[in-house]
């Protein structure tokens, strides 16, 4: 996808930053807030207790 130097011109480095914001660094990344799990694992686990709740 991304090779450093690379871009065609500004709006395609704009969807790659984009993407790596959106889909890697909010949702994956470990949070300190959410006992160092990310928002994906926080999100089902928590669907898990609700549905053995």
């Amino acid at each position: 996808m991304y090779m450093p130097g690379k871009f065609v011109d500004k709006h395609q480095a704009a969807i790659v930053v984009f993407e790596y914001i959106e889909v890697w660094y909010n949702r994956k990344r470990m949070h300190s807030a959410l006992g160092f799990m990310s928002p994906e694992e926080f999100g089902r686990k928590l669907n898990e207790q609700n549905i053995a709740a």
